[in-house]
C-alpha cells in the first residue's frame, strides 16, 4: 500500500459489512467486517481521508440536504439575516460572506452553524459560550425537518464508523463510548464557496477555506457531485484533490483522535478553493467526543507507541470554546 509520504489518492471503503453488523455482539469473527477494520486503519494511518460507501444513508436525502442549502443560500441577504449569527445564540445560524476566520484570515464562504443544543447551566461555566438551540430559518420551509432527519442518520453512521476505528486500534468495539462519546456532540456546517470570476486563480489558502484540521474525532462530509474543491495534504507536502463520488461521503478524523490514539492516526491538512465558475455547497458534519470529556491517550495506544503518552489531557468543551473564539470572537 506504500508509505504515507507517496500517497496520491484518497481510499474508497464499502463499509456496508460495518454497518450492519458492528452492534451485533457476535460480530468478532466475521471476515468482511475485519476486512473493513483493516482498511480503516490503513486510512488513518496513512492518509487520514477516505470516502465511504455502503452507508446506509440514500442518495436522495444527500441530495435533498444539499438542495435546500442550496436554496437558503440564494435568499436575499435580508432573509438569510434573520438568522444571523450572533455571540447570543451561542454561535449557532447564518455567517455571511468573509465572517469566518482560519488563522487569522478571512475565509470567503457563507454558512450556517447548526450545533447541539445545550440547556443553560448543562456544564456549568465549561458550556455557557455554546449555550442554546439552533436557529431555523423560514425559507425553505423544510430545512429544518430534512436537516433534523439527515443529523440522526449522520451521527449513527459517525457512531459505528468510530466503533470500527476503536477495532482498528485494538480495542473493544465501544471504547469510545466509555465516558468519552456516550453523549457526543455534533456540529453541522451548511457551507456556501461562491462562484470565482474568471481572472481569479486560487493557488493558496487565501479566499475559501484556508488549510487546516478538524478537531473531534471524525467528520462526514457531503458535498456537490459535479465541484471539484476540497484539497488534501499528504505526509510530504502535495496536496490531492478530493474529487466528489457520488453516494459517498468523505470523511476525515481529528485532532481528539490524534490524542486518543497517542499519535497512532493524525488529523490531515485540508484546504478548500473554489476555482469553478458555480456555488459549491457542502455539508459537513463534525462528530465529537462528549462536550466535557476529558480526551488523553488511551493505555493499550500508549503500549504500542513506546509506552510514553505523547500528549496531554484536553477537555474537549474547553478547547471547542477557545476555537469559537478564534474563529468567531471578531463578531
Amino acid at each position: 500500500m506504500g508509505s504515507s509520504n507517496d500517497v496520491t489518492a484518497i481510499p474508497l471503503i464499502d463499509v456496508a459489512p460495518l454497518v450492519k453488523k458492528i452492534d451485533d455482539p457476535d460480530m468478532a469473527n466475521d471476515k468482511d467486517l475485519l476486512r473493513v477494520v483493516l482498511t480503516l486503519d490503513y486510512a488513518c494511518k496513512e492518509v487520514g481521508f477516505f470516502y465511504v460507501k455502503g452507508h446506509g444513508i440514500c442518495e436522495m436525502l444527500m441530495r435533498e440536504v444539499r438542495d435546500v442549502s442550496h436554496k437558503f443560500f440564494q435568499l436575499p441577504h435580508e432573509e438569510k439575516m434573520k438568522i444571523k449569527m450572533t455571540r447570543q445564540s451561542g454561535y449557532r445560524g447564518y455567517q455571511k460572506l468573509g465572517e469566518n476566520v482560519t488563522k487569522e484570515k478571512r475565509d470567503m464562504h457563507e454558512a450556517v452553524n447548526c450545533l447541539t443544543p445545550i440547556a443553560p447551566g448543562k456544564y456549568g461555566d465549561l458550556g455557557k459560550t455554546l449555550e442554546g438551540d439552533n436557529l431555523w430559518p423560514e425559507y425553505p420551509s423544510n430545512l429544518k425537518v430534512v436537516l433534523e432527519n439527515y443529523i440522526s442518520l449522520v451521527k449513527d453512521l459517525s457512531r459505528k464508523i468510530m466503533r470500527g476505528i476503536a477495532l482498528a486500534l485494538g480495542g473493544p468495539a465501544d471504547a469510545f463510548e466509555r465516558g468519552i462519546a456516550g453523549d457526543p456532540y455534533w456540529a453541522l456546517r451548511l457551507v456556501s464557496y461562491p462562484v470565482s470570476s474568471s481572472d481569479e486563480k486560487r493557488t493558496d489558502d487565501t479566499g475559501m477555506m484556508g488549510s487546516h484540521t478538524d478537531y473531534g474525532l471524525v467528520t462526514l462530509v457531503n458535498q456537490d457531485d459535479d465541484i471539484c474543491a476540497l484539497e488534501v495534504q499528504n505526509r510530504s507536502g502535495v496536496w490531492i484533490r478530493a474529487n466528489p463520488i457520488p453516494e459517498t461521503f468523505l470523511c476525515n478524523i481529528g485532532d481528539m483522535l490524534q490524542v486518543w490514539s497517542n499519535g497512532i492516526y493524525q488529523p490531515t491538512v485540508h484546504r478548500v478553493i473554489n476555482s469553478s465558475h458555480q456555488r459549491r455547497v457542502s455539508a459537513v458534519f463534525f462528530y465529537e467526543t462528549d462536550f466535557d470529556a476529558a480526551v488523553e491517550p488511551v493505555e493499550l495506544c500508549v503500549e504500542k507507541t513506546g509506552g510514553v503518552a505523547k500528549y496531554d489531557k484536553v477537555v474537549y468543551g474547553e478547547r471547542l470554546v477557545r476555537k469559537a473564539f478564534c474563529c468567531f470572537g471578531h463578531l
